[in-house]
């Protein structure tokens, strides 16, 4: 939380200090977002309410405060945000959003109804990517190619449903020039591959198949060198060097001959034959990465992913419930691995982050018993809460330099898209006292919680207008 408190914003009068309280509740342990969610809650609450002072569209004061590209581009614990893509992102979320038109339309709607409110609401994110502990940051592979041209592949991660084996098996077909038909990953095996890393911090990835990526730069090397050597001796004169084998569409060739090619399912048995080891190891550890936590100060991400969210919901004043009308999310993920996957991701985990910040309430009773222990009590987003108009895409044209195949973790980084429904419903409550009054928000933002607000607002927009009667008299 400490180091995603500031999530999207330059501010350069900033310090941060952390307490940790022990409780009489039962242990727990950290969710998706690991402390950013509690953290960029806390300075996307200060934006908005500095906006409602000022009597401000709070995109306006959001988008004045972005890290900056060239300058004003230091964290508080001084990592400089590189390959910022903040600004981007806003100016063509705010286009394709039709924000301005629907800021508009949200502002006659509210003026015109008193019983039912529309809020709207703009958040960033802006998440690191890494695991804090530094030691942490490595993976293992064991790469085994068969003489029939098929491919298996061992690695450290974790398959969990988020479809790290599919990008996995992408990664490996792609570096080796292959059809993925012709890959398949293993189930994770720590007899195959030992002393793995948490499969966390959005990281999976990004470790894993960089573990793969140097494994079969071995392999390739290998076959290379046998493989030019294999097309000199048809061609002495002409010789063939390993630094200029390429492998591509299942062929490998002499980019310098190009007639001068194999199939690699044809060459795999050649290479048997040669006595050429098709097995190799791979490992990988994050360059360049590492913070003192004592001070609070130095590099603990490798890169950053960035995204926005548009939301859109509809209260309704009497009950407390919310409906969300429509949501535009544009996040970027580089060069996408696989656009189905990320997309999934991105949007599961908005819709994820929205229970968390409305429905999903934790209650204990005086003795420390946890009472919201069943889908009964605990509620989890179902169908209904998915917005009725869902618009995802996914930024293109900004390769990430940082990682596998030029692309980005997009595990964890969705999940804080939601924070703009928990403003927007905060923004259609405000609208009961004409935006002139701070609603007292908790989160998450049940029905209870909005519905109570409400009237906490009515009560005091009629307890400022007697006063401010009297004060006429």
């Amino acid at each position: 939380a400490m180091l995603h408190v500031d999530n999207a914003y330059f501010i350069p009068n900033f310090s941060v200090v952390g307490q940790v309280w022990k409780t009489n509740l039962p242990s727990n342990t950290a969710f998706r977002g690991f402390g950013g969610p509690q953290g960029m809650a806390v300075i996307e609450t200060i934006i908005d309410r500095i906006a409602r002072y000022l009597r401000k569209d709070p995109d306006e004061i959001r988008e004045k405060n972005f890290y900056g590209t060239d300058g004003n581009n230091t964290t508080h614990y001084g990592q400089v945000v590189e390959n910022n893509r903040l600004m981007m992102i806003h100016d063509r979320l705010i286009l394709s959003s039709e924000y301005e038109q629907r800021r508009k339309a949200v502002q006659e709607f509210n003026a015109s109804n008193e019983l039912f409110k529309k809020g709207l609401a703009l958040t960033p994110v802006k998440f690191g990517i890494s695991f804090t502990t530094s030691f942490l940051n490595q993976a293992g592979a064991l790469v085994l190619i068969y003489k029939d041209g098929t491919v298996l592949v061992n690695h450290g991660g974790t398959e969990m449903g988020q479809g790290l084996h599919t990008k996995i098996a992408q990664i490996a077909a792609a570096e080796l020039g292959v059809s993925v038909n012709r890959v398949k990953v293993n189930a994770t095996d720590t007899s195959k591959v030992p002393n793995t890393s948490a499969t966390a911090a959005s990281a999976g990835t990004d470790l894993n198949g960089m573990a793969v990526k140097n494994a079969i730069g071995k392999l390739k090397a290998r076959i290379a060198a046998a493989i030019a050597e294999m097309f000199t001796e048809k061609d002495p004169e002409t010789p063939s060097l390993a630094d200029a084998i390429q492998f591509q569409d299942d062929v490998i060739f002499d980019s310098r001959h190009p007639e001068r090619k194999i199939g690699f399912a044809e060459a795999m048995p050649l290479m048997q034959l040669h006595q050429v080891s098709l097995s190799a190891t791979g490992f990988y550890k994050t360059p360049n990465i590492g913070w003192d936590k004592n001070k609070g100060f130095g590099k603990p991400f490798h890169y950053y992913a960035f995204g926005m969210a548009v939301t859109e919901v509809l209260v309704d004043i009497l009950t407390g419930h919310h409906t969300i009308l429509r949501a535009d999310i544009l996040h970027d993920v580089g060069d996408s691995i696989n656009p189905g996957i990320d997309l999934g991701q991105v949007e599961g985990g908005y819709i994820q982050g929205n229970g968390w910040v409305t429905t999903e309430e934790v209650k204990w009773d005086e003795k420390g018993n946890l009472l919201t222990h069943s889908p009964d009590t605990y509620k989890i987003p179902s169908v209904q809460d998915i917005p009725r108009d869902f618009r995802t895409a996914l930024l293109q044209g900004v390769p990430n330099p940082n990682a596998i195949r030029r692309s980005k973790a997009v595990a964890e980084p969705p999940f804080m898209l939601a924070l703009s429904t928990w403003l927007a419903i905060k923004d259609a409550i405000s609208a009961v006292a004409n935006h002139e009054i701070e609603p007292e928000f908790s989160l998450p933002a049940t029905n209870e919680v909005i519905l109570l607000a409400a009237e906490v607002l009515k009560w005091k927009k009629k307890e400022s207008i007697m006063e401010q009667t009297v004060s006429l008299k």
